[in-house]
């Protein structure tokens, strides 16, 4: 198996993909963890220029040599191309599995959309830099070598499902890159966020008329949330029950995903 790693939104260092090709190599012997050069590459913000990071995700994307396409961090910057890619998506992109979570939301939502290859929610090579980041990594090469059910969001149903950042979720509704998820469960999380702007991006959410479509929402880990002043008063727990509650969305309970290393593979629509 081969699986190549891309970076659309912000790099990468050259140290880190030695780390994950090395974990990969002792877990499982014979995968191939293909780091295209552009992951390492810098252009103000990004890993590379729009046109180098559309070019390099195109070029995985379409490689039939590859079996999944795994994008190495967050960040921001997959929103400034991920239309544009979509339309140049051939044969052998449809046969991938897709991997990311944070900012790779934005490419994720567009390829579930468009109906191309498996979409998931799940850890990706950079997090190998968090306490405990082994273990994420192990998860997600688990999930994409093997599909280790003990990899996944440990009360995924029987229901279609998908699973976002809240920040980048609020910016795609009404793009064309938000997919129909009528009758899914949602399941969302966010870091670095204040209160209040949490409470503000589930006002946008939970307002939308597509989103009053699912199936209900299950809130995983707010982390590293910065002091309110004034205190805002409220958990994530409460104001996720608040806007669920106003807008007549089943609020589901918490969900084991997050920007840590616990996070858990969420793959898009039903269990296969």
């Amino acid at each position: 198996m081969r699986i190549a790693v891309v970076a659309p939104s912000t790099p990468i260092a050259p140290e880190t993909a030695e780390r994950v090709r090395a974990l990969a190599e002792a877990a499982h012997p014979g995968v191939e963890i293909v780091f295209d050069p552009q992951c390492f590459q810098r252009h103000n913000h990004f890993a590379g220029t729009d046109a180098a990071r559309a070019e390099a995700f195109v070029a995985a994307a379409n490689d039939p040599g590859f079996d999944a396409l795994w994008f190495a961090r967050g960040g921001y910057g997959s929103c400034r191309i991920a239309e544009g890619v979509l339309g140049r998506l051939g044969p052998a992109a449809r046969d991938k599995a897709y991997l990311g979570y944070s900012d790779a939301g934005f490419l994720l939502a567009g390829l579930y959309g468009n109906g191309v290859g498996t979409a998931a929610h799940g850890p990706m090579p950079n997090d190998i830099l968090r306490i405990g980041g082994e273990a994420a990594v192990r998860r997600a090469l688990a999930w994409l070598v093997d599909r280790d059910p003990g990899a996944l969001e440990p009360e995924l149903g029987e229901g279609p499902a998908a699973a976002f950042n809240i920040t980048v979720f609020g910016h795609l509704i009404g793009t064309a890159l938000e997919p129909d998820l009528s009758d899914h469960v949602l399941l969302l999380e966010d870091v670095s966020e204040h209160m209040y702007r949490t409470d503000r991006a589930m006002f946008h959410i939970t307002g939308s008329a597509s989103v009053r479509r699912v199936a209900g929402i299950r809130l995983g880990r707010c982390s590293e949330v910065p002091v309110n002043d004034p205190d805002f008063g409220e958990t994530e727990e409460e104001v996720f029950r608040f806007w669920c509650s106003r807008a007549g969305i089943p609020y589901l309970g918490r969900a084991d995903i997050g920007h840590d290393a616990d996070n858990k593979v969420v793959p898009f629509g039903r269990l296969r």
